[in-house]
């Protein structure tokens, strides 16, 4: 990812588009915004698979500091990606926004098994969600700020070959096919409040 100075034009959306992360940037956006998951702001990272997505929510969590919640934790195999999305809502936004302490899903994707649920403690009023459906509709009343992170399809399918190997291999199309029936349904990209390119 690109570190270096952004591109701060603003695209027809309300949003603003960035040419890679501007951690301080991104952190006074989240901190700014208000809080609408009980007294917790929720920065949300979405973008299809091989975006960055894990790697900047990664250094979003050291940088302000934040807990973070993965959706690859939720989605419960190859096939759950819709699924994953309604225990993001169901199992932590919910229960975050009803002042309970969630207790996030965990799925084993060795096993291919669910594993004891981890509580999550939100102590500085701050939450980096990520993955594919983040930004969903269904979250979207919870969420503080929402960054859709973007990049070239054959940098993007690299990306996550090189992180997943070749087990992810085939199922590219699959996925490819999940998070387009989500997303364009969803129109996550025209509602995010930030657009980030992560192709350099």
């Amino acid at each position: 990812m690109d570190v270096s100075r952004p591109d701060t034009s603003e695209p027809d959306g309300s949003g603003s588009e960035l040419r890679g992360p501007d951690l301080s940037r991104l952190a006074a956006a989240l901190r700014a915004a208000p809080a609408r998951a009980g007294d917790v702001r929720v920065l949300a990272l979405d973008g299809r698979s091989g975006a960055g997505k894990t790697t900047l929510a990664a250094r979003l969590g050291q940088a302000l500091p934040a807990p973070c919640v993965s959706l690859e934790d939720l989605y419960g195999g190859w096939d759950g990606l819709a699924a994953g999305v309604g225990r993001l809502v169901a199992e932590v936004l919910v229960p975050l926004a009803a002042g309970r302490t969630p207790r996030v899903p965990r799925y084993d994707w060795t096993a291919r098994a669910w594993q004891e649920p981890r509580p999550l403690t939100v102590a500085g009023g701050l939450l980096v969600v990520e993955g594919v459906g983040a930004g969903a509709r269904a979250a979207a009343p919870y969420l503080s700020l929402l960054v859709w992170l973007e990049a070239p399809v054959a940098l993007r399918r690299t990306r996550a070959l090189a992180r997943d190997g070749d087990v992810y291999t085939g199922h590219w199309d699959a996925w490819a096919a999940q998070e387009s029936a989500l997303l364009d349904q969803d129109d996550t990209r025209s509602r995010a409040d930030i657009v980030l390119h992560t192709d350099r």
